[in-house]
Parts: structure tokens; sequence; C-alpha cells
């Protein structure tokens, strides 16, 4: 009788209110040591926050070209299985470094931040002159900050881009290194190193289980697991990044004051006269 009522019971989905608390917001998606266990994942974080953080936290932020700190080849258990000329080993640089800053990119974007468009902001970079690693450490934060219209600069490094097989055990491991820096002052506000092992393992205990698992984990090198890979070391490394409730208040009150400024200056519609 009970399910029978349960059952015939409708949820008035339309009538739950917006705008609740939101639970999780610092830890989904998030890895606990379980998590790492089950998933043979030994990836580790070293990360540092500004005592002063919440005091000036930055609004408008622009995640700046990553370097690759890898030889730009398709590396499996550290060994170089191309053999890219200097042209191409540039490419797959690039390539590698903004794949991650991507990632990176896309889940600052989902905070509380502004973040710059990376178009524009490599169009901005390209049109001062800005096409190496070394001549983007020579500009100041500060002059960075004027060009791009930001609160702070994301720095950033790929220090494992690779992959490794072990007949039963594959997988990759993509790793970066992270600052971020205020453009006002030049002081580092936030800075991470984090590396990412997305790892799949799959026992065998006779000679033909250990030719057919060895061939489904070969099957874990696909570029589509790498991308994960790459999501995941990325979301890891935004979610560390303090969550600022002064920024979040200041947002939510230039929302509401720009919008009182269009109400004022738009004049009355027709319908409103009538």
């Amino acid at each position: 009788m009970l399910s029978l009522i349960a059952g015939c019971a409708q949820t008035n989905y339309q009538n739950r209110t917006l705008f609740r608390d939101e639970y999780g917001l610092e830890t989904h998606g998030r890895k606990t040591w379980f998590d790492h266990l089950v998933e043979l994942d030994p990836g580790v974080s070293d990360c540092w926050v500004a005592p002063d953080y919440e005091r000036h936290p930055p609004a408008k932020v622009a995640v700046l070209p990553f370097a690759d700190r890898g030889n730009a080849q398709y590396v499996v258990d550290g060994i170089s299985l191309t053999h890219r000329d200097d042209e191409a080993q540039a490419d797959w640089a690039w390539t590698d470094g903004n794949r991650v800053r991507r990632a990176l990119d896309g889940h600052i974007a989902a905070r509380e931040f502004l973040v710059a468009n990376l178009v524009q902001v490599d169009a901005v970079l390209s049109d001062h002159g800005i096409d190496t690693e070394q001549n983007l450490k020579q500009v100041s934060p500060q002059v960075l900050g004027k060009w791009l219209g930001v609160d702070a600069v994301v720095y950033g490094e790929v220090t494992h881009y690779e992959a490794f097989y072990a007949l039963l055990i594959s997988g990759w491991q993509v790793g970066a290194s992270v600052q971020m820096v205020s453009t006002h002052d030049g002081e580092k506000l936030f800075t991470i190193t984090y590396s990412r092992y997305a790892v799949n393992f799959v026992p065998a205990f006779d000679p033909l289980d250990v030719a057919i698992n060895s061939g489904l984990s070969l099957l874990e090198l696909r570029d589509v697991t790498l991308a994960r890979a790459e999501e995941e070391a990325t979301r890891e490394i935004a979610l560390r990044i303090p969550q600022s409730q002064k920024l979040i208040n200041g947002l939510v009150e230039e929302a509401l004051d720009d919008e009182a400024e269009r109400a004022q200056a738009s004049p009355p519609s027709l319908s409103a006269n009538r």
C-alpha cells in the first residue's frame, strides 16, 4: 500500500525554487585517497595559496599559453616512438600545451572568475611580438594585465604528457605546473604542481587471458583516454583554487548595478505605454 501511494504521488517539479545552496562546490570531482586507490592513480599534488588571497581575489583572469617540458614526441614507457623534425616538434609542443591549457581554462571559467577568451589572449600577445616562452617571461605581469585587461594571469607548464604500457597495465600520465599571479603588484596568488595517472589494469591468470587482456589494455592508449586524463588533471587543479565569497558578492552587486543602469537608460516599451 505504501509503495502504491508513493508511486501515485507526483512531484511538483515546476515549483522547485532556484538559486539554492549547492552541495560539494569545493569537493565534487576532486579525488579522495580512496579514488586514487581504486583507480590505481598515484598522482600527487603540491599546492600553495597566498595567505591574503581572500583580501584581493582576482575577478578577471587570463590563461596564458602553456610551455611543454617534454620532447614533443610520442612517448611510451619513456621511449620516443616518433622521430619528428623541429617544425613538427614545435607544432606538437604547442598542441600538447594548448590541450591542457584549454581544459584548465574551461574549468576556471566554470568558477566565479571572468576568463579572457583564449583566441583574444593569443591575438594580443602575438600583436606585441610574444611568440616564445622566453619572450613571454620577459614581460611583467603588470604589463600583461594592461594588455589583456585582467586582474591576474595564469602561467602553465606541461610537465608530463606520455603513455605507458606493460601488457596488463597501461595508461597516460598528464601533469602540469600552474601559477596564478596578480597583475596589480606581481604577487603570486596560487601555485600548484599536479600529476594525474589514467591507469587501466586488467588482471589475468593464464596465458590466454594474458594475451587477450594485453590487447584490451593496449586500447587504453586511445586519444579519448588522453583527453579524459587532461580533463581530470586540470579539474583537480581548478578545484584547488580557493573559492572567494568576496568575489562572488562583488559579481552579484555588479550584475544588479548594470541591470539597474540598463533599465534606466532604455526607453519604455509601447506595450508599457498602452
